[in-house]
């Protein structure tokens, strides 16, 4: 399967520990398209449907006509093998958001 930055695709996120988000649900790709054909990896951010407006760690998106939050503060590593069917693509407008959210939360002060 192609991966594609900034793709939404189901990912199994289970087996989880303590207040890691769990279940099948969608997730936004963020590793770089390199990366995502070279590594048997990709970085992702969750996505979830309970909103949180106030939280600066979340994005809130549209994701198959449905309201979601990605879960920037979720932001973790999985294996390739996690991710099933691609079922959309956030706006470029939402990858700025994220990008700039990314830097702001764990890049170099």
């Amino acid at each position: 399967m192609k991966i594609e930055r900034y793709g939404i695709y189901w990912v199994d996120l289970n087996p989880v520990i303590g207040a890691e988000l769990a279940k099948i649900r969608p997730a936004v790709v963020i590793s770089d398209d390199l990366m995502n054909r070279h590594l048997k990896t990709v970085v992702i951010c969750p996505i979830t449907s309970t909103l949180h407006p106030a939280w600066r760690s979340r994005i809130v998106i549209e994701c198959a006509g449905r309201a979601g939050e990605i879960a920037v503060d979720q932001i973790r590593t999985v294996s390739r093998q996690r991710l099933r069917q691609r079922i959309d693509q956030i706006e470029d407008a939402d990858a700025e958001e994220l990008r700039r959210l990314i830097v702001e939360m764990y890049g170099v002060a």
